[in-house]
């Protein structure tokens, strides 16, 4: 077979492969896709809340010789980051909830022991 042969072959396959697909088949695969970026998206943010969870706990975490006003500051961002988690734990549900309320244990721990150390 020569090459113009092959390549018309080719050209003609592909046409008629194509011309087998249905309108529908084309919505649905567009309806998957966006599912797919929206499942990409929120894994994007858990990954980034994960992140923000982790940094903000090595932070969070006070050395007794620290000053006064280090330990306040610790306690407010501690505090900042309960109350925006409250707010994401009201909107989640399922298994984020349960993730949410472990973090707001965890929180709550190192808000004590920063109060104690005031």
């Amino acid at each position: 077979m020569k090459r113009s042969e092959l390549a018309e072959y080719i050209k003609e396959t592909i046409v008629d492969v194509l011309s087998e697909v249905s309108q529908e088949d084309v919505d649905t695969a567009k309806a998957y896709n966006d599912e797919l970026e929206k499942t990409k998206e929120l894994q994007a943010d858990l990954a980034e809340d994960i992140d923000d969870e982790d940094q903000a706990s090595e932070k969070a975490v006070a050395n007794p010789k620290d000053s006064v006003s280090v330990i306040s500051r610790k306690l407010q961002d501690t505090t900042k980051e309960m109350k925006s988690t409250v707010n994401k734990w009201k909107q989640a549900e399922g298994e984020e909830k349960e993730r949410l309320l472990a973090r707001l244990k965890d929180l709550t721990k190192i808000k004590k022991e920063l109060e104690g150390l005031l």
